[in-house]
């Protein structure tokens, strides 16, 4: 005798099949156990399935608001960037502003993009859709403001004009205390 094998041929000795494969009559009439409920069971299924869809959106939700608050760090990046740039028009500070005004508008155009995975009818994204924008409409503004610091942008009728007088300088700075 084969190692594994039983006495009647093939498979287990004490396996038992329990699948209904048979058209008899006589193996569906008999009766359900006392306290045993069909419908139960499929309540049951249609419960656990309804726990596994809450489950899914919630953490559809989570993602989305994480995605939502990515431009965040973004901004705080960029900000450090912008201050170490300095005041001075020069290659490095011109590059780093036009990343700046780049990115939120290049983010800005792929909302729609951005959210898709997170789609589900029970997940609300409008939520997260306007913080995303919200944050992104932040760092477009740093960089404007950047442009403007860097004296990049007409904010003087003279800038338009050639003709009128340059904007007097209201500010002026000191070296401090003299020397004698």
């Amino acid at each position: 005798m084969e190692k594994g094998k039983g006495v009647l041929g093939s498979g287990r000795r004490w396996a038992v099949d329990f699948s209904d494969n048979s058209t008899a009559p006589s193996s569906r009439d008999i009766p359900d156990p006392l306290g045993f409920i069909r419908a139960s069971v499929d309540q049951d299924d249609s419960a656990v399935s309804r726990q596994k869809k809450d489950a899914e959106s919630n953490w559809k939700a989570q993602k989305a608001w994480e995605v939502a608050q990515a431009p965040f760090k973004n901004l705080l990046m960029m900000g450090f960037m912008m201050w170490m740039a300095g005041s001075t028009v020069h290659l490095f500070s011109i590059g780093i502003t036009f990343s700046a005004l780049w990115q939120p508008i290049s983010a800005l155009q792929g909302v729609g993009k951005v959210f898709e995975p997170y789609k589900d009818n029970r997940v609300d994204l409008l939520g997260p859709k306007l913080l995303f924008i919200a944050l992104n409409l932040g760092g477009l503004a740093l960089g404007v403001w950047k442009l403007n610091t860097l004296g990049l942008l007409p904010t003087h009728a003279s800038d338009w004009v050639s003709s009128l007088p340059p904007a007097q300088e209201v500010e002026y700075s000191g070296g401090g205390i003299p020397l004698r």
